[in-house]
């Protein structure tokens, strides 16, 4: 994925077989880390792997906070040449990982079932975690702001291991940093206001918090029913989801029945991006995540007269 060309590429490729609504930008979630000097590499099987990991404050201190535009510039250099070749046929969303969810993977130095180091270091050495945090919200700010001004019209930070903490240890350790984040962020480029789309996997417990932190959306797994996060937190945010991946398994007329559901709960009016509820997996039907695409397109019109 350091090659804009290719990323640009793959970008793309969704919009050239299927009617979608917007572009997100094809990249890594662990390009800072990456570009932190802790050796990115990928095995067979095990996916993502460090070559060093994060133990100790000695090992915070050393970590730099990356340049976009030089560390991180073929990035940079993605999003100017993805927004280029769009031409305005619909926005750009450019994506982080939030500071907690970089952070299990610098300290287990990889992919973890039960972040056992990483809580460690928050139960033994927590002010050494806060450091820690700390560094990557600002490098987070600094990596999109970057992707901001190079052309991405909204951004998203994944939380994607958030629902692993305990509430208080969420908000301690999770979402104060994705709200320093959120407070860091260019709000306008260009003369529109440029959104931000906050996604914790496994944090419908927090709707109200998330909501409160500034950002226009939050995503929202599977798990949440969206009639009722629309009744605690629709008049705050837009939200975004929220279909089990796992439905696009199923038959097309399957598929269609999940999307009239999640549709009739969030029911008419405005605020409402249809979308999965995680990634989609790599063993999808192509054939089925069109039918997906094709049954919100023909489904949710009625809810917008």
């Amino acid at each position: 994925c350091k090659n804009p060309q290719l990323a640009c590429e793959v970008t793309l490729q969704p919009l050239e077989r299927y009617p979608l609504d917007a572009a997100i930008l094809f990249s890594d979630i662990l390009t800072i880390p990456d570009a932190m000097g802790l050796g990115l590499y990928f095995e067979t099987g095990e996916g993502p792997r460090f070559k060093k990991t994060v133990k100790t404050e000695l090992d915070v201190l050393a970590l730099p906070i990356p340049n976009p535009e030089t560390d991180l510039d073929y990035v940079v250099n993605a999003v100017k040449t993805i927004r280029s070749a769009l031409n305005g046929r619909v926005p750009l969303i450019g994506f982080s990982g939030s500071p907690w969810t970089l952070a299990t993977y610098m300290i287990e130095g990889g992919s973890s079932r039960d972040f056992r180091a990483a809580k460690n270091m928050m139960y033994q050495q927590p002010e050494v975690l806060h450091m820690l945090l700390d560094k990557l919200a600002l490098s987070i700010i600094d990596y999109l702001n970057a992707q901001i001004r190079a052309g991405a019209q909204a951004v998203q930070i994944f939380d994607s291991w958030g629902g692993a903490l305990s509430a208080a240890a969420y908000q301690e350790f999770s979402l104060a940093y994705m709200q320093k984040i959120v407070d860091g962020l260019i709000k306008e480029h260009d003369g529109r206001q440029v959104p931000v789309i906050l996604f914790t996997k496994g944090g419908g417990l927090w709707l109200e918090s998330m909501a409160q932190t500034g950002a226009q959306a939050l995503g929202l797994d599977w798990t949440v029913d969206i009639g009722v996060a629309r009744q605690r937190v629709g008049s705050k945010v837009a939200l975004q989801g929220n279909m089990d991946p796992s439905v696009l398994y199923g038959s097309p007329q399957r598929i269609r029945e999940e999307v009239a559901q999640i549709l009739a709960s969030f029911g008419h009016g405005e605020g409402h991006v249809m979308n999965l509820g995680h990634g989609i997996d790599q063993f999808t039907n192509p054939e089925h995540a069109g039918a997906f695409i094709e049954a919100v397109h023909e489904l949710s019109a009625k809810y917008h007269q």
